[in-house]
């Protein structure tokens, strides 16, 4: 137990995700929930100033730490076999672990990075309405041809020589980028940022579910962010055709602070005000029906 948050574990096929209950919000019971799901490599504690901030802003707060990452198993090694479809079942079993306390409430499930690629393929492939609103803070689609100028040129060799480095490794070992990672997960985020789609998952056509998905969206791209620019996030958006999206660009001038992939979480107090204007658009409740 932290004096912040209350660590809870859920098991799935054969790995433990570790999850962070912050504390209620002051005020009346049945506030709104807001779920992050992190960036590669990134532990769930990293975002508690940005969990304070939208407790300010009268959320409810649970982090999850990936599959391999802080406090979740197994950690990434040589027999690893998981990617993109196992981190998504893991997001459906922590929503189907916490719903009795849930139910009834409006929730947000808010990705960054590849969280918001995992939030997206959860709803793509597992969403039976357990969520209300999907945010996407600081993702993309890393597709090469997206980078403004000449930044592609350099993110194609950059991505295929990690997923190389990988595959004749049998495990990512976090040289610089990413932490330590299951090479499944790097094969998938590779595949991504080499031809701009979702890999096909267990036999599904990932691209065609993503665009059958209609959960609202807030997606929020960050200035100066080195590893998703605006540009890749208007590209995953491109895929949301069925779903009503929100698309705002956070700036400098707005956070009132330096801002890039990570930072934003420090600055993150009028991000976590247009968050709660976001759940107070969304219908209350009706995913605990």
């Amino acid at each position: 137990m932290s004096g912040e948050y209350a660590q809870e574990y859920v098991d799935v096929d054969g790995a433990r995700i570790g999850v962070q209950v912050h504390p209620e919000p002051d005020g009346p019971p049945g506030a709104p929930v807001v779920l992050i799901w992190p960036a590669m490599g990134v532990r769930a504690r990293y975002y508690r100033p940005f969990a304070a901030a939208l407790r300010d802003a009268g959320f409810a707060v649970i982090v999850a730490d990936l599959r391999g990452t802080g406090e979740s198993t197994p950690a990434p090694s040589r027999t690893c076999r998981y990617g993109y479809a196992e981190l998504a079942g893991d997001l459906g079993a922590v929503l189907d672990a916490l719903k009795p306390r849930l139910d009834g409430r409006v929730r947000v499930l808010l990705g960054h990075s590849l969280g918001g690629q995992v939030a997206v393929l959860h709803q793509a492939l597992h969403d039976a309405g357990r969520v209300d609103g999907l945010a996407l803070v600081a993702v993309g689609l890393p597709w090469w041809r997206r980078y403004p100028g000449l930044r592609g040129w350099g993110v194609l060799p950059y991505t295929q020589g990690i997923a190389a480095a990988a595959r004749v490794l049998g495990v990512w070992p976090g040289w610089g980028f990413g932490g330590r990672q299951a090479r499944g997960v790097i094969r998938d985020w590779a595949h991504t940022a080499r031809t701009g789609r979702f890999p096909a998952l267990d036999g599904v056509d990932t691209e065609a579910a993503v665009r059958r998905i209609r959960t609202p969206v807030l997606a929020v791209s960050v200035d100066d962010d080195q590893y998703t620019p605006h540009e890749t996030l208007d590209h995953l958006c491109d895929k949301l055709t069925a779903a009503p999206v929100t698309r705002h660009r956070y700036t400098v001038a707005e956070a009132g602070a330096p801002l890039d992939h990570f930072t934003w979480v420090r600055a993150g107090a009028p991000l976590a005000a247009r968050m709660a204007a976001f759940a107070g658009s969304l219908p209350s409740g009706v995913s605990g029906a």
